[in-house]
């Protein structure tokens, strides 16, 4: 299994090299979560896994609590679908407040201090009430709870969103706003832990495969031990090769036909390749080429061809348009630049606005 052949399969396993899926929500789910600190291309990176999703469908169901945004697994935040926020926050939470242990205390924030905020923020939000974070620190100060500091404020907030006592509610503007879990979100059935582990492992290796117990590790925040014990429940299900010493477990293949070529732009912490801990199998192309040193000048935002990076793009805008600039390290030919061409025309449907090619960017 060459590295090309783990991208082609990794392309197929994420619906990037074929969309299927109509709904931005089966994709979250699909793939159980996908990370999410920048909001505006995270989107993007749920849309362009579906048919023809734009921004406006996504925002609709963020607006209307069937894709949340919160912190879980690893700590950042992340989009997940309402069904799964809270057996996955019982699974991945206590280890990341774990991981956050040290830095709370730094801070000065004890138990007493969590729980006296987090009565707070739910009788601030109480009714149905959607507030701001700043809003949310208002009513903390007042319960004399002191929220100055952004790490401060923030560690606050995070731990009640750990808790499962808030989560994302809707935009306001362009303001973030946050409400009761209870209030937003239908009850579900609890899933035991084993069972909770077993089902975010097959998200993920039914995903993300060909991955290792490594990969896994490192996306989920979980120990290596819980890694190993959830692929071992569910392992009857995958299947699994061993390479350079590696055993990766992915899916049983899918027979797919897929295009020849497959250009994408990929957003910065976009789920091909941050939800591995070894990424490079991504960096073939640039690897012989001697230019994988050059990734870290790109900006985040990749642009892949057939699954390989072979540069950057950024996008600002300009009135109502949007100009893409795209900075290549490899030398295209012209059926990838047909390609490339066809993912900005993907792209301007997603923000239904016109993109304009920065010249001499590509």
């Amino acid at each position: 299994m060459p590295r090309p052949d783990i991208c082609n399969q990794r392309l197929t396993n994420q619906h990037l090299s074929r969309q299927t899926l109509e709904k931005p929500s089966e994709v979250v789910r699909l793939l159980g979560a996908v990370q999410a600190q920048d909001y505006g291309v995270a989107k993007w990176g749920v849309a362009q896994r579906t048919r023809n999703a734009t921004d406006a469908a996504v925002e609709k169901e963020i607006t209307d609590g069937a894709i949340l945004r919160t912190h879980v697994l690893r700590p950042t935040w992340h989009f997940v679908v309402a069904a799964d926020i809270r057996w996955m926050l019982a699974l991945t939470g206590p280890r990341v407040k774990m991981i956050l242990a040290h830095y709370d205390r730094d801070l000065g924030l004890d138990e007493s201090i969590l729980r006296r905020a987090s009565a707070a923020m739910t009788k601030a939000l109480e009714g149905g009430k959607q507030l701001t974070r700043a809003e949310l620190s208002k009513a903390m100060e007042r319960a004399r709870i002191r929220t100055d500091g952004t790490q401060r404020l923030a560690r606050l907030v995070m731990h009640a969103e750990l808790d499962g006592i808030i989560c994302s509610g809707a935009l306001r503007g362009k303001q973030f706003t946050y409400a009761l879990l209870d209030e937003r979100v239908p009850p579900t059935k609890p899933l035991e832990r084993d069972a909770a582990l077993v089902e975010l492992v097959k998200r993920y290796f039914n995903t993300r495969g060909p991955a290792t117990v490594d990969d896994f590790a490192w996306w989920s925040g979980l120990t290596k031990a819980d890694a190993k014990k959830g692929l071992q429940e569910a392992e009857s299900e995958l299947d699994h090769e061993t390479v350079d010493g590696r055993t990766y477990w992915f899916p049983t293949p899918r027979q797919l036909k897929t295009r020849s070529l497959v250009a994408r732009l990929l957003p910065n912490y976009d789920e091909y390749f941050i939800g591995l801990k070894d990424r490079r199998a991504m960096l073939s192309t640039l690897m012989t080429l001697g230019l994988e040193g050059k990734v870290g000048f790109l900006g985040g935002h990749l642009l892949t061809i057939n699954g390989q990076a072979v540069g950057g793009w950024k996008r600002t805008f300009s009135g109502k348009k949007a100009i893409l600039e795209l900075k290549v390290l490899t030398e295209l030919s012209d059926a990838e630049r047909r390609s490339v061409t066809r993912e900005v025309e993907r792209f301007a449907t997603f923000l239904g606005a016109p993109v304009e090619v920065a010249k001499h960017s590509i």
